[in-house]
């Protein structure tokens, strides 16, 4: 299981890529969390709008 992208919400700030231990995130029009994402929840805690969930 990954962590989860509220689409509408994600502002695509960029604030949760380099909290990534596993580089799992890209920024596109939204954040993107590829299948490498551990569940570590790093980038839920300093997303700015909560568009990041488990």
């Amino acid at each position: 299981m990954a962590v989860n992208v509220d689409e509408e919400a994600c502002i695509a700030c960029g604030q949760c890529e380099p909290e990534c231990p596993v580089d799992a995130i890209t920024i596109e029009d939204v954040a993107v969390i590829n299948d490498d994402c551990i569940d570590c929840g790093n980038c839920i805690e300093v997303c700015p709008v909560d568009a990041l969930a488990l």
